[in-house]
């Protein structure tokens, strides 16, 4: 496990975008679309190994997970077993999540089950445009309920995506998917799973704060945008209200830590806020110290 005291932060949000034989998971044209988008393409294509060694560099931790949307690309992911192995290799800076396509129903909450009983996986993450399905639709629960069951956090693409973004039709991927108020639903239907909403939720930044104010399970990432550009609401909220539900999340390789936490320092946070969203939060929400429940709640 990840010693809390011997990181600075912890990154909620990176991708191992490549398996360790090369496979990439991401059809051609949606892969050069995300890296213009983002100006991402100096930053390469890691593996779940090339994370933990970037981030043992900066003195940071880091959640890393792949995307399983195999039912829609025709392409199998990143697998969880990887991504998990790489963490057992790697536990002074990785934290391990996987990602299960809804579309497996039944055996995906089998798999849940699996892989956090023999892979120690730590939660779960959901990208509702790649993965084409709204947070609340049924078919999903038996996997929402697993991961309750298990209690790791499910976190879930938010808002506007970079991928397929410039490309003709968005390259098939449908933003309607991600509007967080579908995943309003699965707060109330499963009240004792934690869940986070990750990026700023542009174009519903409002629905967002909203949720998170009204659900105290719910938290939000900062990832997939610089700290720059957030909207004043986000920054307002982040000051005071939901201080404790903010996460520092980057999205690398398509945001590098480096230039969010730059970026984040220029807000002018207090150091107790600071504290809370770049380490403190995130310990709290994995898990990572038996007291951090209440050493959060002192903060």
């Amino acid at each position: 496990m990840v010693d809390v005291d011997q990181v600075r932060a912890i990154d909620v949000h990176t991708h191992a975008e490549v398996a360790a034989d090369g496979h990439d998971p991401m059809p051609p044209h949606l892969r050069e679309a995300a890296q213009r988008y983002f100006r991402s393409k100096d930053q390469g294509l890691p593996t779940a190994a090339d994370v933990a060694a970037y981030y043992r560099e900066r003195g940071l931790a880091a959640v890393v997970f792949t995307v399983d949307y195999e039912s829609e690309s025709g392409r199998p992911p990143v697998a969880n077993e990887e991504v998990a192995a790489a963490a057992a290799a790697h536990p002074d800076v990785l934290i391990p999540f996987a990602s299960i396509d809804p579309a497996r129903g039944e055996a995906g909450a089998r798999e849940v089950r699996r892989l956090v009983d023999e892979h120690g996986v730590r939660g779960f993450k959901f990208h509702p445009n790649l993965q084409a399905f709204f947070p609340n639709d049924r078919h999903a629960y038996p996997i929402y309920e697993a991961i309750a069951e298990a209690g790791v956090p499910a976190l879930f693409h938010t808002g506007h995506s970079g991928i397929g973004a410039g490309l003709p039709g968005g390259g098939g991927i449908r933003l309607k998917y991600s509007n967080p108020m579908y995943v309003d639903d699965v707060a109330v239907d499963f009240p004792e799973l934690q869940i986070v909403l990750a990026h700023p939720s542009f174009p519903w930044q409002d629905e967002a704060l909203s949720i998170a104010l009204h659900k105290p399970q719910v938290f939000i990432d900062l990832s997939g945008w610089s700290p720059k550009y957030f909207p004043p609401q986000l920054i307002q909220y982040a000051k005071t209200l939901l201080k404790r539900q903010m996460l520092f999340g980057s999205d690398y390789p398509m945001i590098t830590p480096d230039r969010w936490l730059a970026d984040f320092e220029q807000l002018g946070f207090d150091a107790e806020t600071t504290q809370l969203i770049l380490k403190d939060n995130a310990v709290r929400l994995l898990g990572l110290k038996p007291d951090s429940g209440e050493s959060a709640a002192r903060a």
